[in-house]
Order: C-alpha cells, then structure tokens, then sequence
C-alpha cells in the first residue's frame, strides 16, 4: 500500500500522449479483470473476442482514433487510477440492459462505466479524484447529463475490485441523484454537468 496525499494527485485525459501510462497501469494488473483492457462496455457480447491481446489491440485503437474516452489519476508520471466514460454509442454495453431501458426516460450524453485503481492505492479516496477529473474532462467537452451505474452496498464493505462501478455513496457525494435500481444491487444515477 502507497500512502496517498490525494491533493498531490493529477488528472490527464486518456489519448495517444497518455496510452504508454495507461497500458502501464493495465499490465502492472495482468491486463485487469482478466485482460479486459476496459474494452467489456465498448463491444456488445457476440463482438468480444475475451482475449487480453485483441482487447489490448482494441483499445489501443479505440485512443489512437478518439474513440475512447478517460480520466487518468498520476501519481507523478505514475498512471494510478481510471474512470471510463463517453457518450452511448462510445459505450453501447450495459448490464441489466432490459431492466435499464425499461426505466429509461431518455439516453444520456455520457456515461460513466468502468473505474480500476491501482491495488497501492485503494481505499484512500483515489475514485473520487477520478471522478472529479471526468466530469470536468465532460464539462470541458460540452458538458450534459452524465449517468453513472454505481454498486448500492447499503453501507456493507465490498472488497474493492469489485467495485469497478464505484458506490452510491461516492456518486452521492459528488452531487449524483438516484433515480432507479439496475440489476442486484446496482442503481442508476444521473448529473447535469454544465460546459465550461
């Protein structure tokens, strides 16, 4: 475990100047969940090929074209943290997706899918630093609703791997409303973020 000053802490988007610290940070985690690459929401089910090597090809493309869209947390040049996010067809994958469109009003203009944090790092508030470095990469972009799919764990510890989608109370704290349950014990929340 790495003692975090989290004030230290930068934010850089994902890009083509930032994918060398980004993969860094993915095989230092043996491409992270199995060799995921963060690639599971950009692809539907019958597109994924569930090998590390096309997945890390994949997102590397996705970046190297503008089709791929993160906020990076350094420590120094040290790539620690991530928080996934972009528009519905960036991201057209999502669990529970009968039970989510059944409740859904409209489509948002972003979503935020997928967290991973660096195993030295966990626990220390690192997630809401990502998630402040997202929306403001949003507001800077235009800014819109935001949604979010976060675990509801009703105040039980989880460990924290598996909290890839975050927790409510973090969204809660960053000014996300509730607006319906998704799956288990997953919800739907939702922010305007205004542009820049």
């Amino acid at each position: 475990m790495v003692k975090v000053d989290v004030e230290q802490l930068t934010v850089r988007a994902l890009g083509p100047e930032t994918w060398d610290a980004f993969a860094a940070l993915a095989e230092r985690h043996n491409g992270v969940w199995g060799g995921c690459w963060c690639t599971y929401f950009h692809t539907m089910h019958n597109q994924k090929t569930f090998e590390a090597d096309s997945n890390r090809e994949l997102k590397h493309r996705l970046v190297m074209e503008g089709r791929a869209h993160a906020a990076l947390v350094f420590d120094g040049e040290l790539a620690v943290c991530w928080l996934e996010y972009g528009p519905p067809v960036e991201l057209p994958n999502i669990n529970h997706r009968k039970e989510y469109e059944t409740g859904m009003d409209r489509p948002p203009d972003y979503r935020l899918t997928c967290f991973f944090t660096d195993r030295n790092y966990r626990r220390q508030g690192v997630s809401a630093v990502a998630l402040r470095g997202a929306l403001e990469l949003i507001a800077q972009a235009g800014g819109g609703v935001v949604e979010a799919y976060p675990q509801d764990t009703e105040g039980k510890k989880i460990t924290a791997s598996f909290l890839y989608n975050g927790t409510r109370s973090l969204f809660e704290q960053a000014g996300f409303t509730y607006l319906r349950p998704k799956g288990k014990n997953h919800c739907v929340m939702s922010r305007t973020v205004t542009a820049e």
